[in-house]
Order: structure tokens, then C-alpha cells, then sequence
């Protein structure tokens, strides 16, 4: 068989070729570089020469020295302490309190003082008997007492001299809470004749039921006027508030009696 017709290897198996040669120009030629460098940086350039810091200075303020009155003037007129505080004139004379000392009333006045009874011990001799219980009498409650009763009134605020006073009508309120109801407060409108054609409310009593009532009794409310009528500014109604007093006039709600269980 011959050689040429076999077939060539996929890899070249011949022997490395030797390259000490290069590797030792290449390190030849790495520390002349480096020399080289270490001239230029080191020889060549000028040293980096270090500064020192300037010396400390003091300043002495001496009273001699413009310069530092100036400085010390500046200082006083920026301290904030002076900027805050009433700085008075210096010919204005300074207020100073005379010493005031303090006199109690009674140093004057000494009151008089009651003299105690004299002391009479009692030398009668105690009862044998059993001490029974005490029995105070019985007062009847008059339900017919006066001043017990107190009727409901409006208090009118800034009324003029043409109008006179309230009348009110026989109204009876009924209360739906248990608690005692707080002033109720209404914006109203007065017209010549007296009678009040507009009602607002401002402050609530609490009660709405017994807010609504208290208009009504407003509305049902007349004041007497007199020959001239309370027209201002060309209107026709005056406008003012009206506070409800509450008596203790309220009629009692009747509760709802329960239904009987089977």
C-alpha cells in the first residue's frame, strides 16, 4: 500500500517548537521599560514639596484700638437678647417700685368675737323607761302652694318702644324625654300688627318634637303695639331672637299600657 494514499491526521502531532528564546528578550526588554519609568518619575520630575499650614494668629481687643471698639459696638447692636427686649432712653428715668410690704386686714380691724353661753350641766335624774321611737308629725303637702307653679315665657332680644309685651296663649307642652330639655333659641320676624309671621330655629332644645312645639307657641304669641309701628329701614317685619324659658308646665305623656298575654 503506499503512503500517500493515507489519509492526513485531524491533529498535528509533530514536536513543539522551543521559544526560550523570546521569553527572555520579552523579560530583557519588561525591566528596561520599568527602569526607564522609574528615571522619568523619580529623577527627572522635581519632588513634590509639602506646605505647611499658616502659624496661628491671635487678636487682642485692646480699648485703645478703633478697630476693636468698632468690633465691639457691632457685637452689641447684633445681639438678639437687645433686639427682643424694650430698650428705654437714657434720659428716661427708671421705674422702681417702692417696697411695699403686705398688711393683712385683720392687723387693723379685730373682729369681735361672740361669747360662749355658760355651761349648765344637767343634774336631773334620767328616766328609767325605755326609749320609744320618735314620731315626727306629718305635713300635709298643699298641691295649691303659689310659687310651685312656673308657665313657660319667650324672652325677646332689642324689642323697640313701639312694641309692649308679650301675650301668650294657654299652650301645653308635652315632653317625649326624660331628661330636662336646654333653652331653645329662634330667629323671628315681628310685623306691625304684632304678630310674628316668620320663625326659625338657631339653638335646639334637644327635643326635636319639643322644638316643633315651641314654634307654635311662638307663632301664637302677640305683642302689643303701640301708635307707631316697628318698621326700620323701610321694612315691614323687625327681626330678632326669642329664647324659650322652660317652666314646669309640661303635661305628662300617657305610656302606652302593655297588651295582655293570652
Amino acid at each position: 500500500m503506499n503512503a500517500s494514499a493515507v489519509a492526513p491526521l485531524v491533529f498535528s502531532w509533530d514536536p513543539p517548537r522551543k521559544r526560550r528564546r523570546a521569553l527572555i528578550v520579552f523579560l530583557i526588554l519588561s525591566v528596561a521599560l520599568h527602569a526607564l519609568c522609574f528615571y522619568i518619575f523619580q529623577i527627572v520630575y522635581p519632588p513634590t514639596i509639602a506646605l505647611m499650614p499658616p502659624p496661628a494668629r491671635v487678636t487682642l481687643i485692646s480699648p485703645d484700638d478703633p478697630e476693636s471698639l468698632a468690633l465691639l459696638r457691632w457685637v452689641e447692636a447684633e445681639d438678639p437678647a437687645l433686639t427682643t427686649t424694650t430698650q428705654r432712653l437714657p434720659e428716661a428715668k427708671s421705674l422702681v417700685l417702692p417696697p411695699i410690704q403686705h398688711r393683712p386686714s385683720y392687723a387693723s380691724h379685730q373682729p369681735k368675737l361672740k361669747t360662749l353661753p355658760p355651761l349648765t350641766p344637767d343634774l336631773s335624774i334620767p328616766s328609767s323607761a325605755a326609749t320609744g321611737p320618735v314620731r315626727l308629725p306629718r305635713v300635709k303637702a298643699n298641691a295649691n302652694a303659689p310659687g310651685l307653679a312656673r308657665k313657660t315665657t319667650a324672652n325677646f332680644a332689642d324689642l323697640p318702644a313701639t312694641l309692649g309685651d308679650p301675650v301668650f296663649a294657654d299652650f301645653k307642652f308635652r315632653l317625649t324625654r326624660p331628661d330636662a330639655p336646654a333653652n331653645a333659641r329662634f330667629r323671628v320676624a315681628i310685623d306691625e300688627h304684632g304678630a310674628i309671621r316668620f320663625c326659625f330655629l338657631i339653638e335646639s332644645s334637644g327635643d326635636p318634637a319639643l322644638d316643633e312645639q315651641a314654634r307654635n307657641f311662638l307663632q301664637l304669641c302677640r305683642l302689643k303695639t303701640k301708635e307707631n309701628s316697628p318698621v326700620t329701614n323701610g321694612s315691614a317685619l323687625f327681626w330678632t331672637t326669642a329664647t324659650i324659658l322652660w317652666g314646669n308646665d309640661f303635661v305628662p305623656t300617657s305610656s302606652p299600657s302593655p297588651n295582655p298575654s293570652p
